[in-house]
């Protein structure tokens, strides 16, 4: 097929939040040095009873809102998550049964660390563009982990995006995709460990520097294009220093990262950064507008696409909640007791 794109997004946020100050209380950090040297102020916390589930159906039914597609019309159903609520049961069935996908449909998980999501994205597109499917659903969802005082507390975040891509109705053209890879250590953790390791700065340049900019300028040099062609560009945000500082060593300026940048105040989301990242930027494009989008995940390696906005956009962009306004309000703020009890940090002694 000649154009293939994405036909219909949608965000899911929860509405919990705790700020960076709550949490360096408690272990007698420096708030101000995350504020500052990372900047990040708040991130999102899951309720009791939210997953990586319960937060992809909810943006899978705002994706299908705005694709005008009914779940029975997905040939595949694809979700990235480092945090599946089952070590073996895949996340993918629950949520193809949710929306109305099921029993003929292709299902599965993905996983590589916080690029599993454009992964799911990625081979959405390509079955439909190689014409086994009519319609396809990309998902990247976390609830992500961080260790009680490890630097990784302040960022892990939770909150979900997803994409129906399809041959018709297109609202951002796929012109090209690119990805960069290598065997990079940079964040782990083994079967049966309950939070992550890092590599403290390792994770930097070697890392995520390495891989974000390969993958961007490897897809920017195949289609001929230079950082003034995009009007948005969005990376993965690990937090907020990073996609910042990537963006300006590629040469992007502040008004065309700074729309997709949402972790100084939502965190890290993991396998949904990038791409709820990108549902911020669709929910205010133009007709015309190009987009780069690039993902990275630990271990390493990065998914970049180019993306060209249609005139649909307009047509669709107020058929279901927006990403900033689940971002900036409505927020229900948690103190670190809570929030730990939510996360699962304080579990009850039953006797």
């Amino acid at each position: 097929m000649s154009e293939v794109g994405i036909v219909g997004y949608g965000a899911y946020l929860p509405r919990y939040r705790i700020k960076v100050e709550s949490i360096a209380a408690v272990w007698g950090a420096d708030a101000e040095s995350y504020k500052r040297g990372l900047y990040l102020f708040e991130k999102s916390v899951p309720g009791l009873d939210q997953d990586t589930i319960t937060m992809a159906v909810e943006a899978s039914r705002y994706a299908l809102k705005r694709a005008g597609v009914q779940g029975k019309q997905l040939g595949a159903v694809y979700v990235g998550s480092e945090s599946h609520p089952y070590a073996v049961k895949p996340t993918g069935t629950v949520l193809a049964e949710a929306i109305g996908a099921t029993p003929v449909c292709h299902t599965a998980d993905f996983e590589f660390a916080c690029k599993a999501g454009t992964e799911a994205m990625y081979v959405s597109y390509a079955q439909v563009k190689a014409g086994l499917i009519q319609y396809g659903l990309g998902v990247g969802a976390d609830t992500s982990q961080g260790a009680p005082g490890d630097a990784l507390e302040y960022s892990a975040s939770a909150g979900a995006a997803a994409f129906v891509f399809g041959a018709q109705e297109i609202v951002a053209r796929v012109d090209h995709t690119y990805s960069f890879m290598t065997d990079t250590p940079d964040f782990w953790r083994r079967e049966h460990q309950f939070y992550p390791q890092h590599g403290g700065r390792f994770t930097g340049e070697p890392a995520y520097f390495k891989h974000t900019l390969g993958a961007a300028k490897g897809i920017m040099a195949l289609a001929k294009m230079k950082p003034t062609d995009f009007r948005y560009v969005v990376f993965h945000q690990p937090n907020g220093k990073f996609p910042m500082e990537a963006g300006k060593r590629l040469g992007f300026t502040k008004e065309q990262y700074e729309t997709g940048l949402v972790t100084p105040w939502l965190g890290n989301t993991y396998s949904g950064a990038s791409p709820i990242g990108l549902t911020a930027i669709l929910d205010v494009a133009k007709p015309g507008d190009r987009i780069l989008m690039v993902s990275f995940g630990s271990g390493a390696g990065s998914d970049a696409f180019i993306y060209t906005v249609t005139d649909r956009i307009l047509e669709i962009q107020n058929q279901a909640p927006k990403t900033r306004p689940q971002l900036d309000e409505n927020k229900f703020y948690l103190d670190y007791g809570k929030y730990a009890k939510f996360r699962g940090k304080i579990i009850r002694n039953e006797k």
